[in-house]
């Protein structure tokens, strides 16, 4: 990507509107490079984030901007996801889960009035087993949620928010404001 002030201004309205999000304190969101080859501006921000039960996620969110459109995005504005996340074994095996980690994302936008259209993606969850010399544990369960959208305009603060609970639930954190019954002190 050319110098941001070489940039379209609706992709730098764009930008600038990702970073105006604030996380909460438990989630470190930052700068990060953009994918180069999906089209000619590209603006991406990692997340990382532990829950309380030291649930780990990790993400991307990436703006991308093509001035002619692409085919399938309807629109010149593409916001692309991919978040992975560590399971425990109970919660891998529920058959609802796929169902569930799709749920986390659609509400998020609903919550927070992301306006978009021509939403799609796949949620996957995979297990490891490891062998021989290789450290960690013996076996290891993810969500891996990837996802498509297209903004209905450069207003893209509700999609970082959105992002940002979407990371927050994968993670199981409360919503803001809320503590866990187990947080509680006092009790």
């Amino acid at each position: 990507m050319t110098a941001m002030t070489h940039a379209p201004d609706l992709f730098r309205e764009a930008v600038a509107a990702l970073d105006s999000v604030r996380a909460r304190p438990e989630v470190l969101l930052e700068p990060m490079r953009a994918p180069q080859r999906l089209a000619p501006w590209a603006y991406a921000l990692s997340c990382e984030v532990t829950g309380p039960a030291d649930v780990l996620a990790s993400g991307r969110l990436v703006l991308l901007h093509d001035p002619d459109g692409q085919e399938g995005w309807n629109g010149v504005l593409r916001m692309v996801i991919y978040v992975r996340a560590e399971l425990d074994r109970e919660l891998a095996t529920d058959p609802f889960l796929p169902a569930v980690g799709w749920s986390w994302l659609t509400d998020a936008l609903e919550h927070n009035g992301a306006a978009f259209t021509s939403l799609g993606g796949t949620v996957t969850e995979t297990s490891s087993a490891r062998f021989g010399d290789i450290a960690g544990p013996s076996r290891t369960d993810d969500l891996e949620l990837r996802a498509s959208w297209t903004p209905d305009d450069a207003a893209l603060r509700p999609h970082g928010e959105a992002f940002v609970q979407l990371m927050s639930s994968v993670v199981g954190l409360p919503p803001v404001g809320v503590s866990l019954f187990e947080q509680r002190s006092g009790s």
